[in-house]
């Protein structure tokens, strides 16, 4: 698999590069040379497999023989050990469940194929994982990569400003997963991020890598859970396809658009985010200006410069799409606990990145249309706002109920690259 920067298009690497290097020069993202694609009859054939068999053929398509068939499918087969059920919300919509794995939420799936993916081409080498998250990243991360020989994780995240379940889940693990309160915003964390991954003399002593959505190893890993969901969904509505997809990274939306490249039949894609719209306004208007990050309910896509946008961008160029094709709805706080009611009342307990997505697709869905929207993460994750919107208990899943009275391990700095540059200095192992 050759992959090229898409700031730097003379920068080439293999998969096994791209998974170890994270960004290119320029942070740039790296993107496949080749986008493979699947004829109608071949995708039926697919949809007929088991998931961790699909996986590993819709995989192999983008990696080639960098990892023999057989290893892969043994690394998937581990990766993704939980399953992807759809659930019916109502006759023509219903929602893709991606909080079945250990931590909760659908980056459960990206992390562990990307510990896996690591694992295997790393050889044993040192690797200090680096990576900001706004929630869920951070849990999934932490979690693929705990006690793993020779691998040191780093994960910063914005002090206050996510769920404290969520920060349960990840800040009480210790060993070989280090934790950072960052007294700022999540676009901070990231820009901390990049600034590491500029240093060279630090990129060097700590053999540095990121785990974050722009890692091509958990982008490709998501696709699979699209051709999963439509695997899932009766035959005659297929070509009828509409996924509304809760957007803070893009990471989630550039995956499932991969699978349409690749053969998959949607319809369309729906880009659901919050107040924090850098993209929704740009689709309206041309103009790529993002606001100050906002805080809201749905905290873990309250982004205003979106990493993974320029692969998006990037794929319709290839494709000859154009980008007036793909849907896009902006849902405030209000409208949200509005909507995580309404779909209580249906008999579906939701939260609130999910309930964005239902209610631009619920709102955008044309008559013949079927509609399917992600559930990114358990409601149990949110259960302060949900009970506060619902008014009753949620009752706890034993992933996070054996978390929620551990001590937090965090360490709290500014958002100062001088003093986290320090802090992960002391990381850096003995040469």
């Amino acid at each position: 698999m050759k992959l090229y920067n898409l700031k730097d298009n003379n920068e080439q690497v293999s998969f096994a590069q791209a998974v170890k290097q994270g960004l290119g020069k320029q942070q740039g993202l790296f993107f496949p040379q080749d986008l493979p694609a699947f004829s109608a009859s071949e995708i039926d054939e697919l949809l007929k497999l088991d998931f961790v068999t699909r996986s590993s053929r819709i995989l192999s398509a983008f990696i080639g023989d960098e990892i023999p068939a057989e290893q892969l499918q043994a690394r998937i087969k581990d990766a993704f050990a939980f399953p992807a059920p759809v659930s019916k919300v109502e006759d023509d919509v219903a929602t893709l469940e991606l909080y079945h794995g250990p931590t909760l939420a659908f980056k459960d799936f990206g992390g562990r194929f990307m510990a896996q993916a690591l694992a295997q081409v790393a050889g044993g080498a040192p690797v200090t994982i680096l990576t900001a998250t706004s929630g869920d990243t951070g849990a999934a991360v932490a979690h693929a990569f705990y006690g793993v020989d020779n691998v040191q994780v780093v994960i910063l995240y914005p002090e206050g400003k996510i769920s404290p379940l969520q920060e349960k889940l990840f800040c009480t693990l210790g060993k070989n997963i280090h934790t950072v309160a960052i007294k700022d915003d999540f676009d901070a964390c990231q820009a901390l991020v990049k600034h590491a991954f500029d240093d060279e003399e630090l990129k060097k002593a700590l053999y540095l890598n990121s785990a974050n959505s722009i890692n091509i190893s958990r982008l490709l890993a998501q696709i699979c859970y699209y051709f999963e969901a439509v695997a899932q969904i009766p035959a005659e509505k297929r070509d009828q396809l509409v996924i509304s997809v809760p957007s803070g990274n893009f990471g989630d939306l550039t995956a499932g658009l991969l699978a349409k490249s690749m053969g998959l039949p949607v319809k369309r894609f729906i880009a659901a985010t919050n107040v924090n719209d850098t993209v929704p306004r740009y689709l309206e208007d041309g103009k790529w200006t993002p606001h100050q990050t906002v805080a809201t309910l749905s905290n873990a896509m309250d982004v205003s410069q979106p990493n993974n946008w320029p692969r998006i961008e990037e794929l319709f160029r290839r494709k000859g799409w154009s980008l007036d094709e793909l849907g896009h709805g902006v849902v405030n706080d209000e409208v949200t606990r509005e909507t995580v009611r309404e779909l209580d009342k249906k008999g579906y307990l939701s939260e609130p990145h999910a309930a964005v997505a239902y209610r631009v697709l619920r709102d955008q869905l044309q008559d013949g249309e079927y509609g399917l929207f992600l559930g990114t993460a358990h409601p149990a994750k949110f259960k302060e706002s949900v009970e506060a919107i619902l008014n009753k208990q949620i009752p706890l899943p034993k992933e996070l109920a054996e978390r929620a009275d551990l001590p937090l391990l965090s360490h709290f700095l500014p958002s100062d690259f001088a003093q986290l540059r320090e802090f992960l200095m002391k990381l850096a192992p003995k040469q």
